[in-house]
């Protein structure tokens, strides 16, 4: 049996207020099936640098995040070409742009690792 799910339109609203406090701003900037739909996060650096992350499971099956669009931010038409294939295998799916220079994130599930400095 899985454990029990927060349906997905909750979840992503406690993120947003959980960021709205650190004065990170988020918004959805695209809607899915609000009880289950999966969510991608595009993450914009605020310096022309976005990264997307999708959730994943590690090897002990702890959620964490995953880079789809590798460990190194790319430019946003890439970002958004990543998100454009996801939706087209997934019309459910949630996006939620985070805009925060440090790249924080509002749940408390494992981060990918740091991009690499140029």
């Amino acid at each position: 049996m899985s454990e029990p799910r927060l349906k997905s339109k909750l979840w992503i609203q406690a993120g947003i207020r959980a960021l709205a406090t650190d004065g990170i701003i988020a918004t959805v900037a695209r809607r899915g099936d609000p009880d289950a739909g999966a969510l991608l996060i595009k993450q914009n650096f605020m310096d022309g640098r976005f990264r997307v992350l999708s959730r994943a499971r590690t090897a002990t099956g702890a959620l964490a995040w995953q880079a789809g669009t590798g460990q190194n931010p790319v430019d946003e038409p890439k970002a958004d070409a990543y998100i454009a294939r996801e939706i087209e295998r997934d019309y459910d799916l949630w996006v939620l742009e985070i805009e925060d220079r440090n790249g924080r994130l509002p749940f408390g599930e494992t981060p990918p690792p740091a991009p690499i400095p140029d």
